[in-house]
C-alpha cells in the first residue's frame, strides 16, 4: 500500500483516513516530524507540514465537506420551486399595522382586530392591541379564529351601536368575505399588510422548524458517526430512543410526583434515562469486543430487546403525566433560538474538537482503517470501541429525551426507523461504511440534506411514497460515490 522512506514511526492523514506506514507509538507524535515521503503505485507524494498551501487546503475542504455545496444547491432549488404569494403576519407586522391605524385615524380610534388562529396570527393580534392601547386608542374586540368569529364580533359592535373606525387584519383575514356583510367597513377602514411573493421554504418559521426537527437525528448521528468510523454499526438507536423516553416519564409519573414534579426531579429522570441508554450501548460494545460478534447482529438483537422492554414498561401506553418543566429542552428557547438547536450545535463543536484534536479521535480513525495494525501499535482497540458504543447509546438516550420533551410525553413507539434516518445522514455526510473515514460536520451537513429534501418535498405536495423513493436514491448515490472514491484512492 505505502512504503516509508525511513524507519520512523509515521502516519499520514488523507481525507480523514489514516494510512499506516509502520508500527507507531502515538499518531499525534508522528506529525511532529518535519518531512516524510510516501511512494504509491503511480506517483510519489511528499508531505511537508510547513509547505501546505492553499491548493491542498482547498482540496481537503472539498473532499471533507463537498456536500455543503449540495446542501446549498438543494436550498436554492427548493426556494425557487416554493415561491408563492405571501400574506404577512407576526408581531412586527401587527405593530406596523397598529401604527398605520393610529396615523390614519388618530389616538381616539376604535378598532377591532380580526385574525386567524395560528401562533403567528396571535402574535400579530397581541402586538397590535398593545400598540393601539398604549397610544390611548380603544380596541373594541379581538378575534383569533374563523371568519365566523370575526363576523360575530362585528355584529355585536353594530348591535351595541359602537362606531368602528378600523379593522386590523392580516393578509389572510383581509380576504374574508364576511367583512363584505358590513357596508360601513369600506376598503379604507380595512387595514392589512400588502402582499408579495417569497419562497415558503425560506420563511424563518420553516427554516427554524427544519433545524428543530433535524436536531434529534443530528444528535444521535454523532454517536453513529463514531461507531461507523471504527468500522461498526448500531441498529439499536431507534429503540433506545423509545426506551429512554419511557424510563424518564415513568420515573417522573411514579416516583417524582407526575405533573407536580420539580425541575430537579425532571433532571434526575433525564439523567437516569440517559444512563440506561448508555448501558444498552455498553452491552453492544461488550458483545462486539469480547466475543467478536458482528455489530450488525448484536445491535439488531438490542434493537428488538430495547423496543420490547419499552413496550412492557409502558404497557403499550403513552405516558404524559409530566410537569411543564419537562418541555424546556424540546420546546424552550434561549435568546430566541430553540434549546434543541443550541444543544445540537454545542455537541457538534465539542465532538469536532475531540475527533480532530485529541488522541482518542485519532484512535477511532486508526481502528477503522486497520484494527489489527492498531492493536499491534499499542492502541487499546477493545476499550476504545467499547467507549464508542457507550457514547452512541448515551446520545440515543439524549435523543429520546429531546423527542419526549418536544411531544410532552413518553411513548414506546418513538424512534421507529430512526436508525435508518441516522445512518442515512452519516453516509450522505461522507462517512464511509467501510470505516476509517468521515468528518463530524459532514454528518451535520448530511442530516440537513435529508431534512431539506423531505421538507422541500412536503412544501411541494409530494406524497410520502415518492419521498421515500427519493431518499432511498439519495442514500444509494452517496454509497456509490464513496465506493468510487475508494476505488480511485486504491488506484
Amino acid at each position: 500500500m505505502a512504503i516509508p522512506c525511513t524507519g520512523a514511526n509515521l502516519t499520514a492523514e488523507r481525507e480523514g483516513h489514516y494510512w499506516f506506514l509502520t508500527p507507531f507509538l502515538m499518531p499525534d507524535k508522528a506529525l511532529e516530524s518535519s518531512r516524510f515521503v510516501i511512494f504509491s503505485a503511480e506517483r510519489r507524494i511528499m508531505f511537508s507540514p510547513a509547505k501546505s498551501g492553499t491548493r491542498i487546503l482547498l482540496r481537503r475542504f472539498v473532499a471533507d465537506y463537498g456536500m455543503v455545496f449540495v446542501l446549498l444547491l438543494l436550498m436554492a432549488g427548493f426556494s425557487i420551486l416554493t415561491i408563492q404569494p405571501q400574506r404577512p403576519t407576526g408581531a412586527d407586522v401587527g405593530a406596523a399595522i397598529a401604527d398605520q391605524i393610529l396615523l390614519q385615524f388618530g389616538n381616539s380610534a376604535r378598532v377591532i382586530i380580526a385574525v386567524p388562529g395560528s401562533e403567528e396570527d396571535r402574535a400579530f393580534a397581541d402586538a397590535a392591541k398593545e400598540r393601539i392601547e398604549s397610544a390611548g386608542a380603544t380596541v373594541v374586540a379581538v378575534t383569533t379564529g374563523s371568519p365566523a368569529d370575526a363576523g360575530q364580533a362585528l355584529q355585536k359592535a353594530v348591535d351595541a351601536d359602537i362606531s368602528i373606525d378600523a379593522v386590523a387584519l392580516t393578509g389572510s383575514s383581509a380576504v374574508w368575505t364576511v367583512l363584505d356583510k358590513f357596508p360601513q367597513l369600506t376598503s379604507d377602514r380595512r387595514i392589512s399588510p400588502g402582499t408579495g411573493s417569497w419562497p415558503n421554504f425560506l420563511k424563518a418559521s420553516n427554516l427554524i422548524g427544519v433545524a428543530n426537527q433535524t436536531a434529534v437525528y443530528a444528535v444521535i448521528a454523532i454517536g453513529m458517526t463514531m461507531v461507523i468510523i471504527t468500522g461498526g454499526i448500531d441498529l439499536s438507536v431507534g429503540s433506545v430512543v423509545a426506551l429512554a423516553s419511557v424510563i424518564a416519564t415513568i420515573i417522573i409519573r411514579d416516583h417524582g410526583g407526575g405533573v407536580s414534579a420539580s425541575t430537579t426531579t425532571v433532571a434526575l429522570a433525564f439523567s437516569i434515562a440517559i444512563l440506561a441508554a448508555a448501558l444498552a450501548g455498553a452491552f453492544n460494545g461488550f458483545m462486539v469486543t469480547t466475543y467478536q460478534l458482528p455489530p450488525f447482529i448484536v445491535t439488531l438483537a438490542t434493537m428488538l430487546i430495547a423496543r420490547g422492554l419499552a413496550k412492557r414498561l409502558s404497557e403499550f401506553q403513552s405516558i404524559n403525566a409530566v410537569p411543564t418543566s419537562f418541555r424546556w429542552l424540546g420546546n424552550g428557547n434561549t435568546l430566541n433560538v430553540p434549546n434543541a438547536i443550541l444543544l445540537m450545535l454545542v455537541l457538534y463543536v465539542l465532538t469536532h474538537f475531540v475527533m480532530s484534536r485529541s488522541v482518542f479521535g485519532r484512535y477511532l480513525y486508526a481502528i477503522g482503517g486497520n484494527a489489527q495494525a492498531s492493536r499491534l501499535s499499542g492502541i487499546p482497540v477493545k476499550k476504545t470501541t467499547l467507549i464508542v458504543y457507550v457514547i452512541c447509546g448515551a446520545l440515543a438516550g439524549l435523543g429520546g429525551i429531546m423527542v419526549s420533551s418536544r411531544l410532552n410525553a413518553g411513548d414506546p413507539k418513538y424512534g421507529t426507523m430512526y436508525e435508518l434516518e441516522v445512518i442515512s445522514a452519516v453516509v450522505v455526510g461522507g462517512t464511509s461504511l467501510m470505516g476509517g473515514e468521515g468528518r463530524i460536520f459532514g454528518t451535520l451537513i448530511g442530516a440537513f440534506i435529508i431534512a431539506v429534501i423531505r421538507n422541500g418535498m412536503n412544501l411541494m405536495g409530494v406524497n410520502s411514497d415518492s419521498q421515500e423513493m427519493v431518499l432511498g436514491a439519495v442514500l444509494l448515490l452517496a454509497v456509490l460515490l464513496d465506493r468510487v472514491k475508494r476505488i480511485r484512492m486504491a488506484a
